[in-house]
């Protein structure tokens, strides 16, 4: 199989090259048969891709520990649902999953984008084809996944035990997914570059590719959190590190792109930077797999070194170069077709928005580049931590949080006074009256009081529009209100749905402020003795050891630790917390003991326990315990933003447009086929 799997790297890599020389040749212009070849040319790509990634995958399941890669990250006696997550464990496996998801996404852009994009379609096959060519040169020259060892030994190195948790299931393909996605808005806008069709047409290309794509990363990032919040034991979810600032970063400016593109479909401004947006953001998930690659900054996620970063590095040159210098060539024609007319206007807040979000973006691209540049410069790693993060990211996060309240409220082109004040009654008011019962009950931390005061306007600004549309239809069509709220919500899925999200990140924010009130100690204990820990919230929680429990299970020798609960003296459970020492099919120990920590949540708090080992073989242990407030919120954030996404993205629908005042008796408000955005 290894054989077939290199020869289907070979067969992609020309079937990319085809594509990419077709398209740049020109000549299929006035060959439609070139045209063809250049599309049949993903195809190809794709089919030799799935060939490859079965390949592999057969030598994982079969346990061929005589590839290389299967005897690195697999075993005998791994369990054998984490036989998928082998997949993409190590870098090897990573790159063909690139390579793969990317050609099939490729041919899955030509098969869904309408005709009336069909002008565009073969760059975009030779852009896609190019990318891809760049992945698998990769590993045919630096990092095959199908390399063979000298010898077949009798077992593997297994699985990081890290690793071996549901969440890599999800977390990594969901990131690769959205890193990936990418490419395929990015095909098309240098498409449109490069054919000079600037129109608006390359946005509804690519609409919902950029939905998706960052629908994934939201979706990867924020599993990624649950992961480091349950695997790494260090108490929190979020530590600015930097695979997670990686992330982190083409998040943030496709986020931006999603809104100013708005102002470019319904006003045609912001040509520019949205094609700039696009590129960055294509830009930023290279860099993202560059920083994970090729070991230049230490991470609990990142790879050893390796010489395949230059490879990234070479290529994420030399791709901003070519697709810079095509936008400067492509400038004039690039124009705006009007100007902002007012700072009191939906299009100035969405321009403020944008600033806010590369600005963050730039921030956590100087605090992650920052060690590195001052070893060039001084000889001297210096490491930025979350401080530096938190001090310049949290106003400016907030600032965001108001604009997602505020940007809903504002008229296009230009506010009226009286049109402000009646928009902004309901929202303000129960902001103040948020902030004024936070007050009475104590809370003194400023961030977090101006954070809820913050999400208190959001939801006003929120429920203000799902209410006013609501009551329209009910009173226009006489639908009762679980109806017309359906059918305000179906009838512009994009509107609603972007208010959906909103909601989600309001309760981010929420989650996030909770952290500010974490309560931890360390204690030392011996079975039956207990510590007490008061929560935020006045309670007194009680923990107390019983005692250790030594077992066996699949692939590792487990010591587990229990400690009983008591909340203000009334027993509720018991949490446990784990060591676990893995060892292979022989009982060898194959990596350094890891810890399972023991989570007990509900809706205001987490009980965070983690098992330190026992002191000179007694029973006598060291726990590290943690109150984190509200934790469960920022899990609620995340599946309300995937519902919110997925009704933005979902097909169908008829837009239905804004409300408007109306003069008959009975009507507050009427709904015209505008298609507002």
């Amino acid at each position: 199989m290894t054989l077939l799997g290199q020869f289907a790297l070979w067969v992609g890599l020309l079937a990319g090259l085809w594509s990419a020389g077709i398209a740049f040749s020109g000549r299929w212009r006035d060959r439609p048969e070139l045209a063809a070849s250049a599309i049949r040319g993903s195809y190809a790509l794709a089919l030799a891709m799935i060939v490859a990634a079965l390949a592999l995958w057969k030598g994982l399941i079969t346990h061929d520990f005589n590839i290389e890669y299967v005897a690195s990250y697999t075993s005998r006696n791994l369990p054998t649902s984490y036989i998928m997550t082998a997949f993409w464990a190590g870098q090897k496996g990573s790159l063909l999953f690139w390579a793969l998801v990317l050609s099939i996404f490729g041919a899955i852009a030509q098969l869904v984008t309408g005709r009336r994009h069909e002008d565009l379609l073969p760059y975009v096959a030779g852009i896609t084809g190019a990318v891809a060519v760049f992945f698998i040169l990769a590993m045919l020259f630096a990092a095959n996944p199908f390399d063979r060892l000298a010898f077949t030994p009798a077992d593997g190195n297994g699985l990081n035990p890290q690793l071996q948790n549901p969440g890599m299931v999800i977390h990594p393909p969901m990131l690769y997914l959205g890193y990936i996605s990418i490419t395929i808005p990015f095909a098309f806008a240098m498409a449109a570059l490069v054919s000079g069709r600037l129109d608006t047409g390359w946005i509804h290309a690519i609409r919902k590719w950029t939905l998706l794509s960052w629908l994934f990363l939201s979706v990867g990032i924020t599993h990624g959190m649950w992961w480091a919040y349950v695997e790494l034991g260090w108490g929190g979810y979020w530590a600015w590190d930097p695979v997670e600032n990686a992330s982190l970063l083409p998040w943030l400016t496709m986020t931006a792109f999603l809104h100013s593109v708005m102002i470019q479909e319904k006003r045609g401004m912001l040509k520019r930077w949205n094609m700039s947006l696009v590129i960055i953001t294509f830009l930023l998930s290279i860099f993202g797999t560059f920083i994970t690659r090729s070991g230049i900054i230490a991470s609990v996620h990142s790879f050893a070194q390796s010489n395949v970063g230059y490879f990234f590095l070479a290529f994420m040159l030399l791709t901003a170069a070519w697709a810079f210098a095509l936008l400067y060539t492509r400038w004039p024609a690039l124009e705006p077709e009007s100007q902002l007319e007012s700072l009191a206007s939906r299009e100035a807040a969405f321009l403020f928005n944008n600033l806010a979000l590369v600005g963050i973006a730039f921030s956590v691209l100087w605090g992650t580049l920052f060690p590195i540049l001052s070893e060039w410069v001084r000889g001297v790693k210096i490491t930025v931590g979350p401080p530096f993060f938190n001090r310049v990211n949290i106003p400016l996060g907030l600032f965001l949080l108001l604009l997602t309240g505020v940007g809903p409220l504002i008229a296009w082109r230009k506010a009226s006074a009286a049109n402000l004040r009646r928009q902004f009654i309901a929202p303000t008011s129960l902001a103040l009256v948020t902030g004024a019962t936070l007050l009475a009950l104590g809370m003194r931390d400023r961030w977090a009081l101006v954070a809820y005061i913050l999400a208190g306007f959001v939801l006003g600004t929120v429920t203000q529009e799902f209410t006013r549309g609501t009551r329209a239809r009910m009173r226009m069509y006489h639908e009762a209100l679980p109806l017309a709220l359906a059918n305000l919500v179906n009838r512009n899925r994009r509107r609603y749905g972007g208010y959906i999200v909103h909601v989600a990140i309001l309760l981010y924010f929420v989650g996030w402020a909770g952290m500010a009130f974490r309560v931890t100690r360390e204690a030392t204990l011996a079975p039956g003795e207990s510590v007490t820990m008061r929560s935020p919230y006045g309670h007194d929680w009680t923990f107390t050891f019983l005692g250790i429990s030594q077992y066996a299970a699949l692939n590792r020798q487990v010591s587990a630790a229990t400690l009983e609960i008591a909340k203000d003296g009334t027993k509720v459970g018991v949490i446990k917390s784990e060591k676990r020492q893995h060892v292979d099919s022989f009982g060898n120990k194959t990596f350094e003991p890891s810890t399972e920590v023991g989570i007990q949540s509900d809706l205001r708090e987490d009980l965070y326990l983690v098992y330190a080992g026992s002191i000179a073989g007694t029973e006598r242990s060291n726990f590290a315990i943690t109150i984190n407030p509200l934790v469960w919120w920022v899990w609620a954030g995340g599946a309300l933003l995937v519902f919110g996404g997925f009704i933005t993205m979902w097909p169908g629908g008829r837009p239905t447009g804004t409300l408007r005042r109306e003069a008959q008796p009975g009507f507050e408000a009427e709904l015209v086929g505008t298609g507002s955005v």
